[in-house]
């Protein structure tokens, strides 16, 4: 089976063995039997985070497909308790429609729910760390089930102890706890914020958030679109560097960045990817950056998972000998690496 059409950027070789499981029970079973044979796995989502190797994956792949969705009242609250073989996108949809305030944020984003926890996904001045009560995983070191709370899942920027150590948890099912509510959580993200033509801090309808976002999104090409090729993206491709604060300044006088707490600051990898001289559309050989977004990294047609990796690496090394900063990738890498 070649994985290429099972991933956003549409790059990848074949699988040596393709399943898939479309119950959690079936999941823990495929898994465990792999690591019984002692068989190379690969957990497959939606595939949108993923840079799969042109040499495919000599393993056995097991494709996420559990479904359903359950939802529990607790106080002001409610904890929606969801397969992670649902997709993401439609679950943000449905909280807002039925007034969940708390991912409305998080619209347009790709890929299954499964995979939201590994990442801390966020967007727009949301993260899922922020609503995630529990998270129910299959860990393949004691071979047994959990249901691990916010804290033990050790959620930072981007992170969490899934990401940490990608080869142990395979997550079953992820719990929120959303708030009944008609509008959204403060507005956090500048951005967003000129958008909705509010100030920071402002809470909007729920429904106003999800379509600003989702705007916003679509003129970055970071909302899946057949007939848009900046979408054949991984997303995007770097992390925002998290530097000590003024460490940056002498080398970029003035440049941007949003304080956070324990004197830090985060800086945009897309200004230091445009002021390192690639700009949108810059191209090497059949992949590119994106046209609307320096931070995506695209494949129109034509291109490989090598030519992407050269790409990034141009630009990765380029930012460095500007900087001095190393940008690290967002998406997994299987089967290669920068």
């Amino acid at each position: 089976m070649i994985l290429a059409p099972y991933t956003t950027l549409g790059l990848g070789g074949p699988a040596r063995d393709f399943v898939e499981a479309r119950t959690a029970e079936e999941l823990v079973s495929l898994v465990a039997e792999a690591d019984g044979t002692k068989t190379p796995l690969l957990i497959l989502g939606g595939g949108s985070n993923l840079v799969v190797a042109d040499e495919g994956f000599d393993g056995r792949v097991v494709r996420v497909a559990s479904r359903g969705v359950g939802v529990e009242r607790d106080g002001d609250q409610v904890l929606v308790t969801v397969e992670a073989g649902e997709e993401w996108d439609p679950l943000v949809a449905r909280a807002v429609a039925e007034g969940w305030s708390g991912i409305e944020c998080l619209s347009g984003i790709p890929g299954l729910v499964g995979s939201t926890p590994i990442q801390n996904v966020g967007a727009y001045g949301q993260a899922v760390a922020e609503t995630i009560r529990s998270v129910r995983v299959y860990d393949r070191r004691t071979c047994q089930v959990l249901d691990l709370g916010a804290r033990q899942c050790g959620f930072a920027y981007r992170d969490s102890v899934f990401k940490q150590d990608l080869g142990r948890h395979v997550v079953l099912a992820v719990t929120y706890a959303l708030d009944l509510a008609d509008r959204s959580g403060p507005v956090a993200y500048e951005e967003l914020a000129r958008r909705l033509e509010v100030p920071l801090g402002e809470r909007v309808p729920l429904a106003a958030a999800r379509e600003a976002v989702l705007g916003l999104r679509r003129g970055k090409g970071m909302v899946l679109d057949a007939g848009d090729p900046d979408t054949r993206s991984a997303g995007s491709f770097f992390m925002n560097p998290i530097l000590p604060a003024g460490e940056l300044e002498p080398r970029a006088p003035g440049h941007p960045r949003w304080e956070l707490p324990g004197g830090l600051e985060k800086v945009p990898a897309a200004w230091l990817i445009e002021q390192a001289g690639f700009a949108k559309g810059y191209s090497r050989g059949p992949v590119r950056i994106s046209t609307k977004h320096t931070l995506a990294l695209t494949n129109p047609g034509g291109g490989s998972t090598a030519d992407l990796l050269a790409l990034a690496r141009e630009v990765r090394d380029g930012v460095a000998e500007k900087f001095g900063i190393t940008l690290v990738n967002e998406p997994v890498m299987v089967g290669c690496a920068l």
